[in-house]
């Protein structure tokens, strides 16, 4: 399959990083828009991989990467959530099972195959078919790698979205916990809650003994990126109660202000997706949150450029 037109020529490879005995993170740089991390534990017989690519090119990359380590078929499939950089690629890995929680497969099955709306630069999709959860739960799962435990919880409200998942094993002290965590990157949480991603933050993912946390974008980390990303949705809910005070719209009070330390990030145009979500928490959470309009000013903030995508 022939490279997306889009190409960063600055982006390097993929990097396979064993974070722990045969476990591994499958890093894609940049981490940017639809170029996500993914993971995955090999046991004596069988692989359990943790979420998918965006692109059929990209989830045939991870594949073959996981090649590279063992021939074990991959029995196992974790969506952390919805999210199609997490999930159109499900049907590329190929898995026996595809598990997660149940309003990932509702969410997944809503928002259905990939298109190009014009919000992001054109992406070569390749292949796909929509391959939904086959095995959802409420709570909490445990799946098993040979004798180790993976544990999968529901995060318990909405946050990055509402179907946010994080796989915790314990015997290696490694934390996959999708995109709760961006490293380097703005987090992104229109179709979920900042409020609520603050919490989960500071309530849940805090109290992991993790040593190692593997992110849905950037590099692998260790506990200290929690109390960062923190401070920026306290950031964003402070703007945002400025805005509402001030009578001015989610773009109108993103163009007023200044990033400072996070305007660095990747993906800064975030800031008004995440205000209009901040919006709606502030008036009581019921607030509707129009995705498509939000996403539009997200590009009327980028100068009318759609947003840039490598994927």
């Amino acid at each position: 399959m022939s490279a997306s037109p889009h190409e960063h020529p600055q982006l390097g490879p993929p990097q396979l990083i064993e974070v722990a005995d045969r476990v591994f993170a499958y890093i894609q740089p940049d981490g940017s828009w639809y170029i996500n991390n993914t993971g995955f534990v090999v046991g004596d017989r069988s692989v359990i991989s943790i979420d998918a690519c965006s692109t059929e090119r990209r989830t045939r990359e991870y594949v073959r990467h996981i090649r590279s380590v063992t021939s074990a078929p991959i029995d196992l499939l974790v969506n952390t959530h919805h999210h199609g950089d997490h999930t159109y690629g499900n049907c590329i890995v190929g898995a026996g099972t595809i598990v997660a929680h149940e309003n990932c497969r509702t969410e997944l099955l809503a928002f259905g195959i990939p298109g190009n709306l014009g919000i992001w630069d054109p992406v070569d999709w390749g292949e796909l078919t929509l391959s939904p959860p086959t095995v959802t739960f409420t709570d909490r799962l445990r799946l098993w790698s040979d004798v180790h435990p993976l544990e999968v919880s529901f995060v318990g409200q909405p946050a990055h979205t509402n179907n946010d998942s994080v796989v915790w094993l314990p015997d290696q002290k490694v934390l996959f916990c999708g995109d709760l965590l961006f490293n380097g990157g703005t987090p992104f949480l229109l179709m979920g809650s900042v409020s609520g991603a603050l919490d989960v933050l500071t309530s849940v993912l805090a109290s992991f003994p993790a040593t190692t946390i593997v992110p849905g974008h950037g590099a692998p980390c260790d506990p200290g990126l929690i109390p960062v990303m923190a401070g920026y949705l306290e950031f964003v809910l402070a703007t945002a109660k400025d805005g509402l005070a001030a009578g001015v719209s989610p773009l109108h009070a993103a163009r007023e202000t200044d990033l400072g330390d996070y305007a660095g990030w990747l993906d800064s145009e975030r800031i008004v997706g995440n205000l209009h979500r901040a919006y709606a928490d502030l008036s009581g959470g019921t607030r509707h949150v129009d995705v498509v309009a939000a996403l539009t000013d997200m590009v009327a903030y980028n100068d009318g450029r759609p947003l840039s995508c490598y994927a």
